[in-house]
């Protein structure tokens, strides 16, 4: 992985990131370059200092943006407003929970985010899902043509936003298969975090019902089949996605994008300082999207976080992949979790190393490669379903 800062990895991965979903190096350069000592105190320190040097870049980013709309040209504006967009996204991601301007710099991520589609004609429409007493926020990116298509519903991890997810190119990837998706803020992160409150819990079937039923009432709306909808989620979606595969029937295909078998044992690890921190202000950051404020109540509430007696209910098709140098979730949970779906119609493991690339945690570090090949197994999933053909395949 490019490490920009040598000895920070949370700090490089977000510029990883941000170059791969669209950033351009010379501005990613001018938003780092500042912070390049700050970056050898360590991940917590100095996280606001980043997000100061960033958040310049993206102001004068804004700047150009309203100036090019002002005089009608749109498609310049667009362009602009989505890399201020990215560059406050992944700079706000890095703060700590208590930091106080930490939702004022998401709301203006969205707000920016918001024009670049407005602007661009990206066919992305923002949806609310109910589920108990509120709803979860989310949106919905169609597939071209008449339809019905098949949809396929996003999930984060455990720092990540729907607009993340947006960024990634990923829907867009699906949509030129004939494929919608539904990038969706669940409890414990995103919007449903920041500024709902929404905790995070260990049963994701439930939310995957509610989300289900919202797109079965919606179906002739949103131009979507709702018997053909699958499920992704990365990082600690690796976790939540596959989980919801095993008991919401509904749902006819699964893509754990990064293995996430037992996060619980990886949290074992954790405090015992082992492997790297997807984010600074990591127990912080934990407790809040877990609704805790100590070690004991967060190890209780994450107990049941595995999939050990899970993974071997899923008879949909499953596909797995990871990086062979995931520096925060080893390997072995990928190999653990394909070897316990047994019963998944087809499941399939694919481990990526070097000399391909994205070796990486989700495999940041060749993102677009990995979320092609994950799109076209998606693509290639339904219609085989379409036809009744169940294979069983392992790379």
């Amino acid at each position: 992985m490019f490490m920009y800062f040598p000895s920070n990895y949370v700090w490089s991965l977000a510029v990883v990131a941000t170059l791969n979903n669209g950033g351009f190096i010379d501005e990613v350069d001018r938003a780092c370059k500042p912070v390049l000592q700050a970056a050898m105190d360590g991940d917590d320190v100095g996280t606001e200092q980043l997000f100061a040097s960033w958040e310049a870049v993206a102001t004068r980013l804004t700047l150009k943006a309203e100036e090019d709309e002002s005089r009608g040209h749109h498609v310049g504006a667009g362009e602009t407003y989505y890399r201020a967009s990215l560059y406050t996204s992944q700079a706000e991601r890095l703060q700590s929970p208590k930091w106080v301007g930490r939702n004022a710099a998401y709301e203006s991520s969205v707000r920016l985010l918001l024009k670049h589609v407005e602007l661009s004609g990206v066919p992305l429409t923002r949806v609310e899902v109910p589920y108990e007493d509120t709803s979860l926020p989310a949106y919905f990116y169609r597939a071209p043509g008449d339809g019905p298509s098949p949809v396929v519903i996003q999930w984060n991890g455990l720092d990540s936003t729907k607009e993340m997810m947006y960024y990634s190119g990923f829907p867009r990837m699906l949509a030129e298969r004939g494929i919608s998706t539904l990038m969706i803020d669940t409890p414990g992160s995103g919007e449903a975090l920041r500024l709902r409150g929404l905790t995070a819990r260990h049963d994701t079937e439930v939310w995957a019902a509610a989300i289900v039923d919202w797109i079965e009432s919606n179906e002739t709306v949103l131009g979507v089949d709702a018997t053909r909808i699958g499920i992704v989620g990365w990082s600690l979606g690796g976790y939540y996605a596959p989980r919801a595969l095993a008991f919401e029937k509904r749902l006819k295909l699964g893509v754990a994008w990064g293995a996430n078998h037992n996060w619980t044992e990886v949290q074992d690890g954790r405090r015992r300082r082992e492997g790297e921190n997807p984010v600074p202000h990591y127990w912080d950051h934990v407790f809040w999207v877990w609704g805790v404020d100590n070690m004991q109540d967060f190890i209780e509430k994450t107990a049941e976080m595995h999939l050990n007696g899970v993974a071997d209910k899923i008879t949909a098709p499953l596909f797995i992949t990871h990086g062979t140098g995931d520096r925060q979730i080893s390997v072995k949970y990928a190999h653990e979790t394909y070897d316990q779906a047994l019963n998944s119609s087809k499941r399939e493991l694919r481990i990526f190393d070097d000399p391909e690339g994205g070796t990486e945690h989700i495999s940041i570090d060749n993102m677009p490669y990995v979320a092609g090949i994950i799109a076209d197994w998606i693509d290639e999933t339904f219609r085989e379903l379409a036809g009744s053909t169940e294979t069983a395949v392992t790379r």
